[in-house]
Formats: structure tokens, sequence, C-alpha cells
């Protein structure tokens, strides 16, 4: 009879523990859903971005040409290139080389925001060089970090909602926020690029000198 009772503690035991495991699995899993929406909206309205960035160039490449063909400089040196999935765009400017990039979403992430929540989002990098020759042998996740965040100019953090702003944060301004809209945020964030890196100059090496702004 003892054994009886045993048998009926160890089953409601062995619910109690099932429906607790449940429960907790349960809160994860709807965490991890809002995630995997928030990261397929982001994703889906970074790709969109990203695109018009590429018509952006191209449009900002002609007036380039055209500004330097009329003080009389071969413009051979100003074009843009892209891969077929638009994930990678590469402008040439002079002496100037500088790639934008979406192949740095992996998995869902969030900017972190020092008093604010962080915001789940998509990032376009901008960084200073050609991508395909920087990126050249590298396969893993943490090899292609490595170099994206040693070149680059600045980031554009694309929210989930489209209602919310996109955020652009310069590295040298690191703890600096700038708010874009959809709508203007393709067109202001190349030209903020350029501006950054063909606004400024390169010193001559000398030690740890390399470039300056004016």
């Amino acid at each position: 009879m003892s054994q009886g009772y045993e048998n009926f503690n160890n089953t409601e035991t062995s619910f109690r523990k099932s429906t607790l495991i449940q429960e907790r699995i349960g809160l994860v899993s709807t965490h991890m859903y809002k995630q995997f929406l928030d990261y397929q909206h982001a994703t889906m309205n970074t790709t969109e971005i990203f695109s018009e960035m590429v018509d952006n160039l191209k449009v900002i490449s002609d007036s380039l040409k055209q500004s330097f063909a009329s003080r009389g400089i071969t413009t051979e040196n100003i074009y843009v290139e892209h891969d077929k999935d638009k994930t990678v765009v590469i402008i040439h400017i002079l002496w100037h080389v500088i790639s934008l990039t979406s192949r740095c979403n992996f998995e869902p992430q969030a900017l972190y925001r020092e008093g604010a929540s962080p915001m789940f989002s998509g990032r376009i990098m901008a960084i200073n060089g050609d991508y395909n020759e920087l990126l050249e042998g590298k396969k893993s996740r943490n090899e292609i970090m490595e170099v994206l965040l040693d070149k680059e100019v600045a980031s554009l953090y694309v929210p989930a909602d489209k209602s919310q702003n996109s955020i652009f944060k310069i590295r040298h301004l690191a703890n600096r926020e700038f708010f874009l809209n959809s709508t203007d945020a393709s067109r202001e964030f190349v030209l903020k690029i350029i501006e950054t890196v063909c606004g400024g100059g390169l010193y001559h090496e000398e030690g740890s000198r390399k470039s300056f702004n004016i």
C-alpha cells in the first residue's frame, strides 16, 4: 500500500516538474519569437534602405564626375560597384574608396543605448577601403567583424518599425546618436559618410598620425 502512495507522489512530482518546465520554456520561446519577428522586419527594412543607398551612390557618383570634369580632372577613378544581391556597394572617389555593407546581420541583435531601452535593429556599416580586398580570405564571423569594426567609419541601425527613426552613429563620436527618418535615412547616411571621409585628408605617415579632418 505504501508503495502505491510513493508511486502517486512520484507521478505528482513529475507532473509538477513537467508543468514548471513548460511554463518557463514557454516564456523563453515567446521572448525569442518576438526577437525573431523584429529581426525579420528589421532585415526587410534594412534591405530596402540599402537598395536605396546603392541608387543614391550612383547619383552621387554622377554628380562628382560632372563637378570634377568641369575642373578639368579625369573622372576614370569615380565609379560605383556592387554585388548582385546588393549587400555590398563600393564607391571610388579618386584616391578614396568607401564600402557599405549589410553583411553584418548574423542574428537578432539590439543596439545598446545608454539611458534608453535597447533597439532591435538591422545594421548597415560604412567602412574605409575596398570591402572585397579587406575581407579576402576571411571566412568566420569573428574574422569578418574584426575587420569591419577596425575599418568602420559609421553605422546605421535600422529598426523593425518603419515609423521609428533609424539611428546613425559615427565611430569617432561613439556616444552620440543621430536620428534619421525612413524617408531620408538612405540619402543622408551616404552623404554624411562621403563628407566625413572625403572632407578630411591624409598625413604623411609619422608614427600614429594618419588622417585629419578639415
